[in-house]
């Protein structure tokens, strides 16, 4: 018995290809939560997310402390503000990413987490002023003009400070099938995903369907798909001019349960790429 035990865990059944459901369109990070965002041509997809995503986040001292960020439900300014990593070859992935991968072939050791000083970013301001993150101007500039006169504090995890899971993943076809039902554009980028998928699927919401099931993305990456996702007021927000446009939220509520997109787990690291193959795999 422990020899079938040890044998079992050094040869684990492998994942099996099933199908190819589509590609990925597109991969977004965003270095601090609420701003803009930062499309990517490739991304270290590790356990905690995509390498560099929302590693900075602005406290409010009167937001509710399960939640304490302060998001751009309530500063629209915030997704006019366009952070840029200083570094952005250290940024892109592990600084000991190759060591990791070659020290134990095939086993997939966790790379060590990325120094802060290559994570250092600067923060472009609406009216093109640039700052360093952790200027005290720019909460000032952040803070001007909100209700309450709140207490800005700036936050930094190595880890991504994201409500709820590591990953989202949301399809082209969710956003177009929405933009139909209430008869206007819907730009994608409203939902924050960081993986954006081309699927097979015509129609929208085709993703809710894998929840369960784990995906590879590119040759190398797996992620299981853990829940939808319950959508807020951001998504009322265009992108580019942060004006709202409530009939997005409501549609979603109303005839999708509120819910639009979904959440993800990371089970195999790696780096991922716009127009990779996305495939189920079974065990």
């Amino acid at each position: 018995m422990v020899a079938s035990i040890a044998a079992t865990r050094t040869n684990p059944k492998p994942f099996i290809t099933m199908s190819i459901i589509g590609r990925v369109a597109s991969l977004w990070r965003y270095p601090v939560k609420s701003m803009r965002g930062e499309s990517l041509r490739e991304a270290f997809l590790g356990f905690a997310g995509i390498h560099g995503d929302r590693v900075f986040a602005i406290r409010s001292s009167i937001a509710p402390k399960g939640f304490p960020y302060l998001t751009a439900r309530e500063q629209r300014k915030l997704l006019a503000c366009s952070p840029r990593f200083r570094h952005p070859e250290k940024a892109a992935q592990p600084a000991n990413l190759a060591e990791a991968e070659n020290l134990a072939p095939g086993v997939g050791l966790t790379p060590a987490p990325t120094d802060a000083t290559d994570f250092m970013v600067d923060v472009e301001l609406p009216t093109g002023r640039r700052l360093a993150i952790d200027d005290p101007a720019l909460l000032h500039a952040i803070r001007d003009g909100l209700p309450g006169a709140p207490e800005l504090t700036l936050m930094r995890s190595d880890r991504a400070i994201t409500d709820c899971r590591p990953v989202s993943l949301l399809s082209l076809q969710t956003a177009r099938q929405l933009g139909d039902e209430i008869g206007a554009t819907v730009d994608a980028r409203r939902f924050r995903a960081n993986i954006y998928l081309d699927l097979n699927a015509p129609g929208g919401f085709a993703e809710d369907g894998y929840i369960g099931r784990s995906l590879r993305i590119g040759s190398r990456a797996v992620v299981s798909l853990l829940q939808r996702d319950a959508r807020c007021a951001m998504i009322t927000l265009d992108p580019e001019t942060g004006e709202s446009n409530p009939a997005v939220l409501k549609r979603v509520a109303q005839a999708h349960q509120g819910m639009a997109g979904v959440y993800a787990a990371v089970l195999v690291e790696g780096i991922v790429r716009a127009g990779d193959a996305v495939e189920v795999l079974s065990q």
